[in-house]
Formats: structure tokens, sequence, C-alpha cells
């Protein structure tokens, strides 16, 4: 097509040669335009995208929703009288003499229907439903725990593949180098200023390199298994730029009151409460339900039809041991969930402490790396070229440098990768409209 517009404009003649290219530059731009893209090009992911997309893909929060419902409708059973019980018999049968068999001829035999009703009390009944109430509340949180932490995973996974990346092209960046230091070396040794041992040595740092580069591809592999775990195809695609991570929606002063909002301590929570319905309905126990049974009885034609009423209540004559065991038990798990409730906020109190100090830590490491040692180490680089070119320095001394610039990026990426791997676990530590969460900046976390 474009070959095409090509030729058919230049058998145009009315038009000056300069305008001739300014309008095949527009027909060949539209015509480019035109050219469908290759299908195999993958969008750009972000770090947003990709915590989406995980969220999308889940189903562990599909299961969790089917929980709740199963929750809900057994609330709504558990609140209902149990079903009645229906009983059809026929009572003292003959079974020898002139009446043997006889259903209608002896005064005592019966046909009997009967219908049982177990007359559960209210309370009962509203505790039973509150409890699986309770329940479809805690896998509420429990759905909310679930969404953080694949926010948290897939940020991790995200940030891995970013740095492994990184990191790669820091040592393809220093390998091109090198290789322009072989050159010079090979160069050097033509002219009679260097040593074979120098181009060796120079080569033998390059294979190091490719050494270095291999295990890099394979940390890139590995974070790109990861990451496509949570977000499926788009995991293919390039990496966009990553966030700010100069901040966390977490305020070191507030943070024993925000961390009670913390989905993993509501859940205890919740599970604290389903123990006291529980031990309220034990308490409830120690009333027995009544059960009401009216009977329809028939005899023989000769004899009166009769009915019955009956009244079943369960002798609780072992409270001691049943009842009040029962009570005490539940009672008991109360006061376990109640000092596992304790412990854990504790727990993820300290945890979280550590996480903000050494979050703020590394960043300090990483700031000393960036104003003084990365440029220090690059500096030493161009001072030993310039000394190697000047025949006062040998090569081996380039290559030492050059090998420091590397370890020294490196280590620099390596630390960046830890503070946003703590970002991740403190920023998606509590869900994102906690009404609670104050921002602490940079600044108000190195104070700290």
């Amino acid at each position: 097509m474009v070959s095409s517009l090509t030729r058919w404009f230049r058998r145009s003649t009315f038009v000056s040669h300069s305008s001739h290219q300014i309008s095949l530059a527009v027909l060949l731009a539209c015509a480019a335009a035109l050219i469908p893209a290759p299908a195999s090009a993958a969008a750009t992911l972000t770090l947003a995208n990709a915590l989406s997309l995980a969220i999308e893909r889940s189903r562990q929060l599909a299961a969790q929703d089917f929980s709740v419902s199963a929750s809900h409708d057994q609330a709504i059973a558990a609140g209902q009288l149990p079903d009645p019980v229906l009983k059809v018999g026929i009572e003292n049968l003959p079974i020898n003499g002139a009446n043997q068999f006889s259903i209608t001829r002896s005064s005592d035999t019966m046909r009997r229907v009967s219908v049982m009703q177990e007359m559960t009390a209210t309370e009962k009944r509203e505790l039973r439903a509150q409890r699986f109430s309770l329940e479809a509340q805690k896998e509420l949180v429990q759905k909310t725990v679930t969404t953080i932490d694949i926010k948290r995973d897939t940020a991790s996974a995200w940030l891995d593949r970013y740095y492994s990346e990184a990191i790669a092209k820091v040592i393809a960046e220093q390998r091109n180098q090198l290789k322009l230091e072989i050159l010079a070396a090979k160069g050097a040794y033509r002219a009679g200023r260097g040593s074979q041992a120098d181009i060796l040595s120079a080569q033998s740092t390059l294979a190091l390199l490719d050494d270095r580069a291999s295990e890099a591809q394979r940390r890139i592999d590995n974070a790109q298994t990861t990451l496509t775990r949570w977000v499926g195809d788009a995991a293919a695609g390039t990496l966009a730029e990553k966030p700010a991570t100069d901040s966390i929606r977490l305020d070191m002063k507030a943070l024993d009151n925000q961390l009670e909002q913390h989905p993993e301590i509501v859940v205890l929570t919740k599970q604290k409460e389903i123990a006291e319905s529980e031990a309220r309905l034990a308490k409830a126990n120690k009333s027995a339900d009544w059960s009401v049974e009216l009977a329809y009885s028939q005899t023989g034609p000769a004899y009166a039809n009769m009915v019955s009423i009956g009244l079943s209540i369960p002798l609780q004559w072992n409270q001691k041991n049943l009842q009040n065991r029962e009570l005490s038990a539940k009672l008991a798990l109360v006061g376990r969930t109640q000092a596992e409730r304790q412990e854990r906020l504790r727990a993820l109190i300290a945890e979280t402490r550590s996480r903000i100090i050494e979050w703020s830590n590394v960043r300090e490491r990483y700031r000393r790396y960036e104003r003084e040692l990365i440029p220090l180490a690059i500096d030493r680089v161009v001072a030993l070229r310039s000394a190697y070119r000047g025949d006062k320095a040998n090569l081996a001394d380039v290559l030492a440098a050059h090998r420091n610039v590397i370890d020294v990026r490196i280590q620099a990426l390596q630390l960046a990768a830890d503070i946003d791997r703590l970002w991740a676990q403190l920023n998606f530590i509590l869900p994102a409209n906690n009404a609670d969460m104050k921002t602490t900046s940079l600044t108000n976390t190195d104070s700290q």
C-alpha cells in the first residue's frame, strides 16, 4: 500500500519539489497508521493494573463469597422451628385368638395418626441464627484479609520483576563498557603499550559478567512466573515505571489504634463474638425445650374414636455434669479467643513498628549509595581510565573499578528493592478505605 501511494505521487507534476516531499511524508504517515500493529505487542502493565487484575482473577475471593452466602442461608434456617414429626401406627394388634390380626373387632386395637412439634424457645432460635450471622460477618472480613494479601503479594511480584530487570540492565550497560575496554586493550597490545595478560584479564571479567547476566535472567524468569500466577497473560507486557513509594498509609503515633482495625484483628474479634454467642446459647440450653403431640386414634366401627394430646419435657437431672459443663466449655473458648486476639494485636504492632523502622533505615542507606558511593565509584573508573590511557595505571585496576561500579549499583538496586518490598508490606496492611488511616511521609517517618 505504501509503495503504490508513492508511485502515484511521483507521477504528479504540478507541485514543487519541497511540497512533493512534505505531501509524501504525510501520505506515508497515514499509510503507516493504517497498517495494524503486531498482535504480539503487549500493553504496558502498571502496578495499579496488576493489582486490579489480581483481584478480578482471584478464585479465593469467589469462594469466600460462597461461604458468606452459605452462612446467611444457615442463619435463616437456624431461626426456624424444627420440622414436625408425623407418626402413623397400629396399637394393640392381637396376634392370636379369635381376633387375630383384626384391626376392627377389638376395642383395644387402634389405628393411630399423630403429629409432634418440638417447641424450641424463641431465644434459642435467635441465638442460633445470630451465630451464623456473625459467621457471615467474619467471612466478609476474611475476604478483606484475602484482598489485602493478594494486593501485597501481587505488588511484591511486580516489584521483583521490575528490579530484576533493572539489575539486568545495569549488567548489560557495564558489559558494553567492558567490551570497549577490551577493544582498547587489544589496540594497546598491538601498539606495544599493553600485554596479552591484560586482554585475557578483561575477557575473563567479561565472562564473569555474562554469568551474572545469566543469573539476572533467571531471576527475571522466576519473577515473571510469579507475576503470571497473579495477573495471567498480562504479565507478558512490559512494566511501566513504578509508582512513588515515599509514603505509607500509617501513622506511628496512632499505630495502635490503626491496627485495631486490621482485618486480621477484626476477624479475631468476630471469632470472639461467635464464641460469646455460643456461650449464651449454652446458657439458654439449661432450659429444656418442650414437645407437643396431637394424636387421633380410630378403633372398630362399634367403638368411639379418640383424640390424644401429650407434652414431652426432657428431664435435665444431671445439669452439673452436662449443661453446666457445656456452658463452662463455651466460656473458656471466649477467654481463649480474647487472649488470642490480644496476643496477635501485640505481635502485629511490634512487627509493623519494626518494618517501619527498617523501611526508614534502608532508605537512609540507599540515599548514601545514591549521593556518595555510586558517584565515587564512577569517578574512580573515569580517573583510572584516564590514567591507563596515560600509562599511569594498569588495566587490572580499571577492570577492578568496573567491577566495583557494578557491585555498588546492584547493591543500591537491591536496597531500593528492599525499600519497595517493605513499602508494599506496609502500604497493603490495611484496607485503602480505612477511616483512621493517615499518610506518613518520608520526612515524618524518619523523625520517628
